[in-house]
């Protein structure tokens, strides 16, 4: 494919401008299981993150362990009317978690800066219902960052890798075609659906959820630890079609030099 402009760069919230390490879903998913009788790992509750809440949780319930549990409990299988419940039970607690994790990423501000001065337009994606991303955004905006269009995984038939929410995003702004879109997140859902819409795609990994730690933990980490966990989710997110893979948004103009002046590997 040609070299093209970008015109249009579309984040993640989580793990992606607020959130390092990607925490506020977390105690929300284990707090609400925990409620049904069904103790779930950090790990367990981390694993499908990017997808819409609803559907993270029927992937936990696809969990053996976590499937087992429900069952013995419960004494019947998990169904959709137990998703249901344990949504509803979640998204009080995700309002609440939320807004203990709504510090702006480090290099986001300025990122987002100088983006604009290029006459890029900002998007945002998440897989948060509305009611959970509505409080995030005014404090977002009151720390300087304002994307001009956001688009919630309820607001869509279905939420990533669906293409649906960036599709949302080119409307309301008027960006097309596809090529002149950069999708930028933490998660395998976040590169899924870029290269569903068609999109150029960014992985981050140092502040995403694939890393999973706060600024503190990973600066305790020695080089080679830091490392290791950089390529591990450098790799996942490759191997889902990213076309890049940054540790921190700090990176993300020079990627978008690269595109625009055809000097990439990742030739579309």
């Amino acid at each position: 494919m040609k070299p093209t402009k970008i015109e249009l760069v579309i984040f993640d919230w989580a793990g992606t401008t607020i959130d390092h390490g990607c925490f506020a879903p977390i105690s929300a998913f284990i707090k609400a299981f925990k409620a049904c009788g069904v103790e779930l790992t950090p790990a367990q509750a981390r694993g499908p993150m990017g997808l819409h809440k609803r559907d993270h949780i029927r992937c936990l319930f696809q969990i053996e362990e976590i499937a087992a549990q429900w069952k013995a409990i419960h004494q019947s299988p998990w169904s959709e009317s137990d998703v249901e419940h344990i949504y509803e039970t979640f998204t009080p607690l995700q309002v609440d978690e939320a807004q203990n994790y709504t510090d702006l990423i480090s290099g986001v501000s300025e990122t987002v800066s100088q983006l604009k001065e290029r006459g890029i337009k900002i998007g945002a994606t998440t897989g948060y219902p509305r009611i959970v991303l509505d409080p995030i955004l005014k404090t977002a905006e009151a720390q300087g960052y304002a994307p001009d269009f956001t688009m919630c995984a309820d607001e869509v038939p279905a939420g990533r890798p669906a293409p649906w929410m960036i599709y949302r995003n080119m409307e309301a702004l008027n960006i097309f075609p596809p090529d002149s879109v950069l999708k930028v997140g933490d998660t395998v859902p976040d590169i899924e659906a870029g290269i569903n819409a068609g999109t150029w795609t960014v992985g981050l990994t140092q502040t995403g959820s694939e890393v999973g730690l706060t600024v503190a933990e990973f600066d305790a980490l020695n080089n080679d630890q830091q490392h290791k966990l950089l390529q591990t989710a450098e790799t996942k997110l490759k191997n889902a079609g990213a076309h890049f893979v940054i540790p921190t948004l700090k990176e993300l103009p020079e990627i978008i030099n690269q595109i625009e002046s055809g000097e990439h590997e990742n030739g579309r």
